[in-house]
C-alpha cells in the first residue's frame, strides 16, 4: 500500500465525521450535566448520514428523541441506578 494510500484510509468518512460532533456535544460538560444536548444537521452534512445518526442514538435505552419545529433535535437520555 503506498503512502498516499495509508493516510487516506485514515482519514474519517463524513458520516464519522458527523458522529465524532455530535459525539463531542452530548460529552460537553454542560450536556452530561443536565443530561440534555440540542443538536442540528449542518448544511454540508448528508441527510442519509443524519437520519441513521438519529436512528443509532433513538436504539439506546433511556434516550428519548424530540424533533423540534426549527430542525434541531433535543436528546434526553436518564442514567440508570446500580443495582
Amino acid at each position: 500500500m503506498s503512502k498516499h494510500a495509508a493516510s487516506a484510509a485514515e482519514l474519517p468518512g463524513a458520516y464519522e465525521r458527523l458522529g465524532i460532533r455530535i459525539q463531542k456535544i452530548i460529552n460537553s460538560p454542560t450536556a452530561q450535566k443536565s443530561r440534555a444536548a440540542l443538536i442540528f444537521r449542518l448544511p454540508d452534512e448528508q441527510e442519509d448520514d443524519w437520519n441513521q445518526l438519529l436512528e443509532e442514538i433513538a436504539e439506546n435505552d433511556n434516550v428519548t428523541l424530540a424533533y423540534r419545529d426549527d430542525g434541531g433535535v433535543q436528546i434526553f437520555w436518564t442514567v440508570p441506578k446500580e443495582d
